[in-house]
């Protein structure tokens, strides 16, 4: 892409390679993205968190890695994107700065397609039955799952219903290693 800005982003699959539904083995990912142009392609573990330079903006970029994965694959597999500075300011600080040390685990960012929904933390306190934490801070949706995210009543279907749109969740230690990686890209 000569004479185009390349700007470094991080794409989150939604679903794959849970329970062996939707399989998606990175090595062929980030074939996948190469073929499509996107440049120092780079994945961190097998959950779906891809790292890149394109000169495509957020839309078009979930929209073509969606399309090419259905493509590929034979499946669809909901793909968020954010650009490094968006993901380096949700990394810097969180909702709940007492939980990134106590239960990194524990502490989750949530991002959605959509700006989320206005009012969508009262409808997720609804569910929170076990002193969930939750917090809009931005675009980002913080839940710190005090007592761990396996019993909680904040599945992903009553995300995506509160927010409006679909939501992917990462964990806090996840949120700082894909920071890593991003600078591994920016760094090529």
């Amino acid at each position: 892409m000569p004479g185009k800005s390349l700007t470094t982003y991080i794409a989150l699959f939604r679903g794959i390679n849970v329970g062996g539904n939707k399989k998606l083995p990175m090595a062929e990912l980030r074939a996948l993205c190469e073929e499509l142009g996107l440049g120092s392609v780079r994945t961190y573990i097998q959950s779906g968190n891809l790292a890149f330079r394109s000169g495509l903006d957020q839309s078009a970029l979930e929209q073509t890695i969606e399309k090419a994965v259905k493509g590929e694959f034979g499946f669809h597999a909901d793909v968020i994107a954010r650009t490094a500075k968006q993901w380096k300011s949700y990394a810097k600080a969180s909702a709940f700065p007492d939980a990134e040390e106590a239960r990194p685990k524990f502490l989750h960012l949530g991002l959605s397609k959509q700006k989320p929904a206005k009012g969508c933390i009262s409808k997720l306190e609804e569910y929170a039955k076990l002193d969930e934490r939750l917090a809009l801070k931005g675009d980002a949706l913080w839940v710190d799952f005090v007592g761990g995210a396996g019993r909680s009543k904040l599945t992903p279907a009553v995300f995506d219903r509160a927010v409006g749109s679909t939501v992917t969740l990462r964990n806090w230690r996840s949120v700082q290693a894909i920071s890593a990686l991003l600078e591994e890209v920016e760094s090529d």
